[in-house]
């Protein structure tokens, strides 16, 4: 299952000590994650709250639930606290991107996008390509730029799709509140 790091154990038990009861951290990965830039949630919770489905185990001393629609893609991840924050690195087979398809689009993202955005400062990678979707990170000026969207609508999805008709959808998974130099500061 679940693999942590002294620091992410560490923390994660301060973390339970502070909470000051018998409890456990729940840990979900989101349906919409990307293997390249997974979404997960980690929840301190009371023992009590173990749903029956749920995958309970110790993790050198943490004790740990895992959302069962999780457990398959979770196997052989590490979780890490790192900069402050818990990060998730999925099985090295989970992050490979889907082959053929994932070359086109990136191809397509190098050589007929990027050229454009980076005009702005900008840059666009692709993280996966999945069920058809190809899923990409904005950086530089593209990272918190209030157009990001709208390039992403009628610029960059109409482009791939162009390029690569197999390609149903184009979503972004930026973080565009965050990061060293986001374009546009929100409030």
């Amino acid at each position: 299952m679940l693999t942590f790091t002294d620091a992410a154990r560490e923390r994660v038990l301060r973390l339970l000590q502070d909470f000051g009861t018998d409890g456990a951290l729940r840990v979900a990965l989101l349906e919409s994650s990307s293997p390249l830039a997974p979404e997960f949630e980690l929840d301190l919770v009371e023992s009590s709250d173990h749903e029956g489905d749920d995958v309970a185990y110790d993790a050198g001393g943490v004790p740990v639930f895992v959302e069962a629609a999780s457990v398959a893609r979770l196997d052989g991840a590490v979780v890490d606290f790192a900069r402050g924050a818990f990060e998730i690195a999925l099985a090295p087979g989970e992050a490979l991107v889907a082959g053929d398809l994932a070359a086109r689009v990136a191809d397509a993202l190098e050589h007929r996008i990027n050229p454009s955005v980076a005009a702005h400062g900008g840059r666009i990678t692709l993280v996966d390509v999945r069920d058809n979707v190809a899923y990409v990170r904005m950086t530089g000026g593209c990272q918190g730029c209030g157009l990001a969207a709208v390039t992403l609508r009628q610029g960059v999805e109409r482009m791939v799709r162009a390029a690569v008709p197999e390609i149903v959808a184009v979503r972004d998974v930026t973080d565009h509140d965050h990061g060293r130099t986001p374009f546009y500061a929100r409030p």
